[in-house]
């Protein structure tokens, strides 16, 4: 009887201690609504949060703009295809800062700059007129942590993040930009 009693309470200790082992941590996992979403940089994934010092002063974090369809932009004052490709990022604000979404509440532009130089990143936010006031950078040019975080290898590129903050589209330029958009949109 002694022998029973003492294996169903180690068969009761290991399976504690498995659930305990394969629980997921907080730094990999996250929770939407009851469900886990693992934050990565692949589409369906939360995206990595971001925190970095704006153009005109403060700090920003990605969160910040939590409930909003979020255009995370990566690009640089001395990018020639950067350059080429801002204009239809002003068309797609433009088009889109006062849309109605059917998965967010707003539309914004977070543009991450992999300058180095404060002054020449100044002067191209103004001469493209990039009028969104969020312009966020490390100034540490390919070194930036937010390039690295979110795995930017080649620049432009961006990111597509819902109003719950999970990456819905990446790699967007020219047209495929506003077709992925127009997915999320309810009311223009």
């Amino acid at each position: 009887m002694k022998k029973i009693h003492y294996l169903i309470a180690l068969s009761v200790v290991l399976i504690g201690a498995s659930f305990t082992i394969n629980t997921p941590t907080k730094a990999t996992k996250c929770r939407i609504n009851t469900f886990e979403v693992k934050v990565g940089t692949n589409v369906g994934d939360q995206a990595p949060e971001l925190e970095l010092e704006m153009l005109k002063g403060g700090t920003m974090k990605l969160s910040d703009l939590r409930g909003s369809m979020v255009l995370l932009d990566f690009w640089a004052s001395w990018c020639g295809p950067c350059r080429r490709e801002n204009p239809n990022v002003v068309a797609a604000y433009n088009k889109y800062k006062k849309a109605k979404f059917k998965d967010a509440k707003g539309f914004a532009v977070l543009s991450v700059s992999l300058d180095s130089n404060k002054d020449a990143w100044a002067k191209a936010v103004e001469k493209d007129q990039l009028a969104w006031d969020t312009h966020i950078s490390d100034l540490k040019g390919w070194q930036s942590e937010a390039a690295a975080i979110y795995g930017v290898s080649s620049i432009p590129f961006s990111f597509l993040i819902d109003g719950n903050g999970i990456i819905v589209a990446k790699k967007l330029r020219g047209m495929e930009l506003h077709m992925q958009i127009d997915k999320h949109v309810s009311k223009l």
